[in-house]
């Protein structure tokens, strides 16, 4: 079951940069009781996603430009995403 946040984060990152493969992991049970748990089972995530504006880009502009498409989320209403971005035939890392 996917929750409010991670909806709208597919929302964004679909209309900002038209992945061809996203998945968007909710990690938040790893970090029960850590910091940040703030009860709301939305709080520490993994995005995996693949587009063509990836393609030339170093891995600190793909990070900026998903936070970008992110808008708010990251830092205030999340407080963790960890990104792994590639370009479509590259090896994910």
């Amino acid at each position: 079951m996917t929750g409010p946040l991670a909806n709208e984060m597919e929302q964004r990152l679909r209309a900002a940069l038209a992945p061809t493969l996203l998945e968007i992991i909710n990690d938040t049970a790893q970090h029960l009781g850590h910091a940040g748990d703030d009860g709301s089972g939305e709080s520490h995530f993994t995005i995996v996603i693949e587009a063509e504006v990836f393609a030339g880009v170093s891995r600190v502009e793909r990070q900026r430009m998903v936070n970008r498409a992110l808008g708010d989320i990251p830092g205030n209403r999340v407080h963790a995403v960890a990104v792994r971005a590639s370009a479509p035939g590259e090896t994910q890392r």
